[in-house]
């Protein structure tokens, strides 16, 4: 006849992360990261489901040793919705289930767009980087974050040269803290008027005639389209701090071009 092992009660089990430690060293934050979750961005009014990379943690006192690593994913998995207002509410749960002054939650998405070609109208579905940062504790904070390819067209090529221009992939990474909520969409977009160009899921051969020669009209050093972003983070009234990173993959050098301003307004 088997035996059946069964568990011990809860009550019987040690709670080895609560034994005191006696090295004196405070954690600013421990907790999960790389954890992937289904969720549904809401963006605008609009609600798009995809999958998002998180991590959590809390503050950890000098004295106890360590945290209770599933207790993050317990209040994760409570959540399937994602806005500014469910990262700051994930945050709170998480710092109070933790028992902790502070709590952040970070989080990083795929998000869509669905974009027409500029001359046939022949539409597909565009990728971008989005993510979401939130801070609970005596202060709240929430930054929005960015992550888009353009085109970038060299001035100095096009003015030296007789035949055409060199010109590159950009990546633009924009970081705001607003006092209003404010759509991905919209980062996006002012962040692509910066550019020489936008780039476009589907081109038909008008639609590559167009970009080439809206590219050609646009020339943007990287240190312009660094500007032009961060004008318009600048003069938007809503916008109350920005981080605006450039990095060209440069097309005829082996190494890439780089800029990077951050304000407070």
């Amino acid at each position: 006849m088997s035996t059946i092992l069964l568990d011990p009660p809860a009550a019987a089990l040690p709670d080895v992360q609560r034994e005191p430690d006696a090295r004196r060293v405070a954690i600013d934050r421990v907790g999960v990261s790389a954890v992937r979750h289904p969720v549904v961005v809401r963006d605008g009014g609009a609600a798009q489901h995809t999958i998002a990379t998180l991590s959590l943690t809390v503050d950890l006192p000098h004295h106890v040793r360590g945290t209770h690593m599933s207790r993050f994913l317990q209040v994760l998995n409570r959540h399937d919705a994602l806005s500014a207002d469910d990262a700051v509410a994930i945050a709170e749960e998480t710092r109070a289930a933790l028992d902790a002054e502070t709590a952040h939650v970070s989080a990083e998405f795929p998000f869509f767009v669905r974009r027409a070609a500029p001359v046939s109208g022949e539409s597909g579905m565009m990728e971008f980087t989005a993510g979401i940062e939130a801070a609970v504790g005596p202060d709240t904070d929430v930054v929005l974050k960015v992550r888009v390819p353009v085109a970038t067209l060299c001035p100095c090529s096009r003015e030296i040269s007789e035949r055409g221009a060199h010109n590159q992939r950009g990546i633009v990474s924009l970081d705001v803290r607003t006092r209003v909520a404010v759509a991905f969409g919209e980062l996006i977009e002012a962040v692509e008027e910066g550019a020489s160009c936008a780039l476009y899921p589907v081109l038909k051969r008008a639609d590559e005639k167009w970009v080439t020669e809206r590219a050609y009209d646009n020339p943007r050093f990287v240190e312009d389209l660094l500007r032009e972003v961060a004008v318009a983070m600048r003069d938007d009234p809503r916008v109350t701090w920005y981080r605006v990173t450039v990095e060209n993959h440069e097309s005829i050098h082996a190494h890439n071009a780089f800029a990077t301003v951050e304000r407070w307004k």
